[in-house]
């Protein structure tokens, strides 16, 4: 199997253009939390990629690999349906690479996500946000308008499975290297699967299944009673956090689902108070998936006991929800004003 390795950034030295800075991110440890389990807990700062985001790393894949089969040529167009930032990753590697891009989404998703993609240059198409199953859904008509025009390549993220491998071949390698080999567990929430899917196959097979590996999932989505019960239902109705939780299992999650060694459901109240925790015990300003992905962590400690150590994914900053996470409006709204500790109540907006 060829490897794209050289393709991510290096620590080394100078890098080749926006695309040469992608991976190679640090892991943080997260003092206050890893003191109350007892459990060294570390949070992959995915949010230091060049684009800002985990995605990143699967728009460089599912583009090079367009590129290696000859799908996609130059002065191109990049089409994908995306609740946000793999289009944002994808903008910027079209825009580095001369490519068009064109980004279909659930018009739910945040300003801020839509003002950045179309500053890069991407043409936006907000659809409404209906199910998978529904042939209007963002991604069924990203497809249909990549068919239907010339030099246009659809990168289906969700069941492309270059997106698995660029963290079976990246970001599952940099931990295990980052830890020195000493790690017991890792969770993450998912979307398309990439990440938690290619990380878990790498953290399975280089530790000999040493690696507990979870899922972590938002109300809504199905896979957390899939873990539990095998039964494809969903646990609640819906969730603030954008871009994970699933109604299905992609191609990029279904070679490695069963690796999983459990699953945790982690309700909108944890997610949404974390975030204001870490902003005020870490300093680090992250989004609600992030958030989650952190929440969950403290769950693994539980489960594995003190002594453990363990990973999680930051996937991105908060500034891209700022006006939603931190706006008491759109909390009370959302019934989530409760959820944040009254003496971090000063950070949030009076609008």
């Amino acid at each position: 199997m060829q490897s794209w390795r050289s393709a991510l950034g290096s620590l080394n030295g100078p890098v080749d253009g926006f695309t040469g800075a992608v991976g190679n991110t640090p892991l943080i440890r997260l003092n206050h939390l890893s003191k109350e389990t007892g459990c060294d807990i570390y949070g992959k700062a995915e949010f230091m990629n060049p684009g800002g985001s985990v995605k990143d790393r699967a728009a460089l894949f599912v583009v090079k690999d367009a590129e290696e089969r000859g799908l996609l040529q130059p002065g191109g167009t990049v089409v994908e349906g995306t609740a946000g930032n793999t289009g944002i990753g994808l903008a910027h590697v079209c825009r580095s690479r001369g490519y068009k891009c064109v980004i279909y989404m659930p018009n739910t998703q945040s300003q801020e996500k839509i003002d950045l993609l179309k500053m890069l240059g991407a043409d936006v198409r907000a659809v409404p946000a209906v199910p998978f199953t529904d042939p209007a859904n963002y991604n069924h008509q990203a497809k249909a308008f990549a068919e239907t025009t010339a030099g246009a390549v659809w990168t289906n993220q969700f069941d492309n499975t270059a997106n698995r491998r660029a963290h079976l071949e990246t970001t599952g390698p940099e931990i295990w290297r980052q830890m020195n080999g000493h790690l017991d567990g890792f969770v993450c929430a998912t979307g398309t699967g990439g990440t938690l899917a290619g990380t878990t196959r790498y953290l399975k097979t280089i530790s000999d299944n040493k690696v507990k590996c979870f899922l972590a999932d938002p109300p809504g989505s199905v896979l957390y009673a899939l873990k539990k019960t095998g039964q494809l239902e969903r646990t609640g109705a819906g969730s603030i956090t954008e871009g994970i939780g699933q109604g299905r299992v992609t191609d990029n999650l279904a070679p490695d689902f069963e690796l999983l060694d459990d699953a945790v459901h982690v309700p909108d109240e944890a997610s949404i108070a974390t975030v204001y925790r870490l902003l005020d015990e870490e300093g680090l300003f992250i989004g609600a998936s992030s958030a989650l992905n952190v929440a969950a962590a403290a769950q693994v400690a539980k489960i594995l006991g003190p002594g453990h150590h363990i990973v999680t994914i930051l996937c991105d900053g908060a500034y891209r929800y700022q006006s939603r996470l931190f706006s008491r409006s759109w909390l009370e709204s959302k019934g989530l004003i409760d959820a944040i500790p009254s003496s971090l109540h000063k950070y949030i907006s009076l609008q």
